[in-house]
């Protein structure tokens, strides 16, 4: 299979720094993989509503969920690029992920099926200097990586507040320059041995 990425944009800004670091490291990539970008803030989602119990689940009929969908049943990779808000990531990607609860259930999409084994990547600026900041969108993204079987390459950091500051973060573009070039490992989740 032809590798696929998508990148879901979940800043409320465009061209940020979270892009920008997405961008460098998108540069990488050999030209025959090809690349989706999604902006979520142009493709807003409404409150996802949780209905496990409620009866079965039909078919997203919102344009901008089924195109979210779809890209993401497409995507070999995907490539949640958030900041840091509030020591996680944005509501926009949050409200992203929350749709996976529904998509699970969609029926002849198979969406745990499709993602098992496929890769989870994150990229992520924060304004503090200590990376651990960040801890609880990296944990975020592993374990629901962990939870669907996928693989987990692992979050992209980089430092910056004003527009255009995470290139001035020579660690990060240097970190950029082979962020995809990993193989990344199948998603644990913290509580499991890697003996199991």
């Amino acid at each position: 299979m032809t590798r696929r990425f998508l990148f879901v944009l979940g800043s409320a800004r465009a061209d940020g720094n979270t892009e920008l670091l997405a961008r460098r490291a998108a540069e990488q990539l050999p030209p025959d993989v090809e690349q989706q970008w999604i902006r979520l803030a142009e493709h807003p989602l409404p409150d996802f509503v949780d209905l496990r119990h409620d009866g079965p689940v039909q078919a997203p009929t919102d344009d901008n969920a089924t195109r979210l969908l779809d890209a993401t049943l497409a995507a070999t990779d995907v490539v949640i690029a958030s900041p840091v808000y509030w020591y996680s990531m944005s509501g926009l990607t949050k409200r992203y992920l929350d749709y996976w609860s529904g998509w699970l259930r969609v029926p002849g999409a198979d969406f745990r099926a499709t993602m098992a084994g496929r890769t989870l990547w994150g990229v992520s600026v924060l304004a503090e200097e200590e990376e651990m900041v960040a801890d609880p969108l990296v944990g975020t993204l592993n374990n629901s990586a962990a939870y669907m079987k996928m693989r987990f390459g692992g979050v992209l950091l980089g430092n910056g507040s004003d527009r255009g500051d995470v290139l001035k973060d020579e660690r990060a573009l240097g970190r950029a320059k082979t962020f995809f070039a990993r193989e990344p490992a199948l998603a644990r989740f913290p509580h499991e041995t890697s003996g199991d």
